[in-house]
């Protein structure tokens, strides 16, 4: 291997371990080959015509965004491989360097489409953020909790659906979106869970002790955690109750201060330190862009300020216009996590759900090379996926 191929990035680098204040990380042939000291590297590659890429800030490692609709006027329902760069292009330069596209509750047809789309971009080299497979948020979701999604086409939790789409694309489906107290909920947590994929609730109307039902058939995650769920009360502690206080469930947050309190994003974060707290963006069509009228699935949307509601129902979000490194930012601003924390909540831990931290997630020796480069403000300078700088 030529040393004319390392890549140098100097900064505050965020290990595992803890941060390294004078630290550096190599890139080579698209994985990471050191992470330590700067004053530690081998001579051999300061030495060489190595690309150099310096800050006063942090390296951390890329984001990996579990739940996502769209961003930059595209949304994943209309994929198609000009849709698919769109968004994981824009995504991408907003620090997600592996994303899970995120579907509505729609028609079976429609969902089969959005898998064959997605299936085919991912048998292809891709451009910007690696798409890791599909989120279904939905169709098995309580028509009394549909927040943005469209309840016409809401229907009961259906095995063989599953077993079709997971025979067709094996794998390709990472995660399942239900409500836990619907009819054949439990039996479609248990098969999911027996084949890989993640069971998570959210729009659901479960009451605590049918969510632990849930978790003892193998559900493990709870989908943007306060939102579109029976809230806490002290006598009924509901579905948020549960997500607050079962230690087995992971818990997705949308940081945007729009969707939930900074000081509720603070207790959860305080009970879930055991790498289940999942920093997500939940957002559609129009992050990356101004205010206007959007679709999010085929519902009318309105962002006023940068708030996504659905048309002419202000008091219902419709997803958000959030990227990743802006609730990245929010965590250790607003909310008080250190940037360790906020990591683990924007990189570590989605890895982990989705099984890959032996490859990406952290910042170790022998992993791919998902880096972003931020400055002392915590905006990006560089972005690297898989070794290749990409912004």
């Amino acid at each position: 291997m030529s040393e004319e191929n390392v890549q140098l990035l100097y900064g505050k680098v965020v290990t595992p371990a803890g941060v390294l204040e004078e630290g550096a990380v190599a890139i080579q042939d698209g994985k990471i080959v050191y992470a330590g000291l700067s004053r530690d590297l081998p001579q051999r590659w300061t030495d060489s015509a190595a690309s150099q890429y310096k800050s006063d800030g942090y390296i951390v490692p890329g984001f990996i965004d579990v739940h996502v609709h769209g961003g930059n006027g595209q949304d994943f329902m209309d994929s198609n491989k000009e849709v698919l760069d769109t968004i994981t292009a824009f995504h991408c330069s907003q620090g997600t360097t592996s994303i899970l596209p995120t579907t509505m509750t729609a028609p079976k047809a429609a969902i089969d489409r959005v898998l064959k789309e997605v299936h085919e971009y991912t048998q292809h080299d891709m451009p910007y953020a690696t798409v890791e497979g599909v989120h279904l948020e939905g169709p098995f979701i309580s028509p009394k909790w549909p927040g943005a999604q469209n309840p016409e086409h809401i229907v009961l939790p259906n095995v063989e659906w599953l077993e079709e789409w997971e025979d067709a694309y094996p794998g390709l489906v990472r995660q399942v979106t239900l409500a836990p107290e619907r009819e054949g909920a439990l039996n479609a947590i248990a098969w999911m869970t027996e084949h890989g994929i993640n069971a998570a609730l959210g729009h659901t109307d479960a009451t605590y002790d049918e969510v632990e039902a849930a978790v003892e058939a193998g559900l493990r995650q709870g989908v943007h955690t306060f939102n579109a769920m029976t809230p806490l009360h002290h006598r009924k502690p509901g579905t948020a109750g549960a997500v607050l206080s079962d230690p087995r469930i992971h818990a997705e947050i949308i940081a945007d201060g729009i969707h939930v309190h900074p000081a509720c994003i603070s207790i959860l974060a305080r009970l879930k330190q055991d790498n289940n707290l999942l920093l997500i963006t939940d957002a559609m069509s129009a992050a990356g862009l101004g205010d206007g009228e959007y679709m999010i699935g085929d519902l009318p949307v309105e962002v006023h300020d940068g708030i996504a509601t659905l048309k002419g129902q202000r008091d219902s979000l419709a997803g958000s216009t959030l990227t990743m490194i802006k609730g990245f930012r929010y965590l250790i601003n607003n909310v008080g996590l250190s940037i360790e924390e906020a990591s683990l909540a924007a990189s570590f831990n989605p890895a982990k759900r989705l099984r890959i931290e032996d490859r990406t997630g952290t910042i170790e020796i022998g992993k791919q090379a998902d880096v972003l480069l931020l400055d002392n403000q915590l905006d990006i300078q560089g972005v690297w996926v898989k070794g290749r700088k990409v912004f």
